[in-house]
């Protein structure tokens, strides 16, 4: 693997991770949401990672000298988790009973999510400046 090779997989992380860190502020934004243009509750967004799927002739690359994949964002899903209901029956949307469809969102485990992403795309970042740093030096031991 060369400089530029790390460079792109760095890049496609840090990418990867802007995404993430959208998806995750989002879901913040959105924790006290009980009613959506679509209906009910705003339902948690989670982000799908897979291998960066480039052209035949990088995937032939890859193959012949077994070079590392970056990273893409394959799709942003609703989470499965059903909504929390809780009892709220001065609530405007309170049903029949009292109880409000609350969205499915746990407040620690987007903040872990967050500083997971954050921490990704810090060392995403520092690889490149490393990169950069060192075919900077190469350069200058050419001179």
């Amino acid at each position: 693997m060369d400089l530029f090779d790390s460079m792109q997989v760095s890049s496609s992380g840090l990418k990867a991770q802007r995404t993430r860190l959208n998806v995750v502020s989002s879901n913040l934004a959105n924790i006290a949401t009980t009613r959506t243009p679509e209906g009910g509750p705003y339902i948690k967004k989670d982000v799908v990672f897979t291998p960066d799927s480039r052209s035949f002739a990088s995937r032939l690359d890859h193959s012949m000298r077994r070079a590392v994949q970056g990273v893409q964002v394959d799709s942003i899903q609703d989470n499965p988790r059903p909504a929390k209901m809780i009892y709220n029956p001065s609530h405007p949307d309170a049903d029949d009973t009292g109880m409000v469809a609350m969205p499915n969102i746990n407040l620690l485990e987007e903040i872990s999510d967050m500083t997971s992403a954050s921490r990704s795309y810090e060392a995403n970042a520092n690889a490149i400046k490393a990169a950069k740093r060192m075919a900077l030096k190469a350069l200058e031991i050419g001179r």
